[in-house]
């Protein structure tokens, strides 16, 4: 594996154990979603990603039902992109 390789696996293993929160609901589609839209990230969107990964579980969960919205635009577009990925 090459060194690029090595290092995106790592991050994605690194982002997989952050996304096991211990509810249920968010594991779930914090899960789907980096299983099936990671590799289709960007450098900036997989940096939204694990910064979103850093709010408390209760924030994270009122954002992710659409009970809170973002400040930041760029982590807007993910949780809408995460909620939307879950409805497909």
């Amino acid at each position: 594996m090459t060194a690029d390789g090595g290092s995106a696996q790592a991050e994605y293993n690194r982002l997989t154990w952050q996304c096991r929160r211990g509810m249920r609901e968010l594991d779930e589609l914090l899960n789907a979603f980096l299983a099936t839209h990671f590799a289709a990230l960007d450098a900036q969107g997989r940096r939204d990603f694990a910064t979103l990964l850093e709010y408390p579980d209760a924030v994270l969960l009122e954002l992710l039902m659409g009970r809170m919205a973002a400040a930041d635009r760029d982590l807007a577009g993910l949780v809408r992109n995460i909620r939307n990925a879950a409805a497909t």
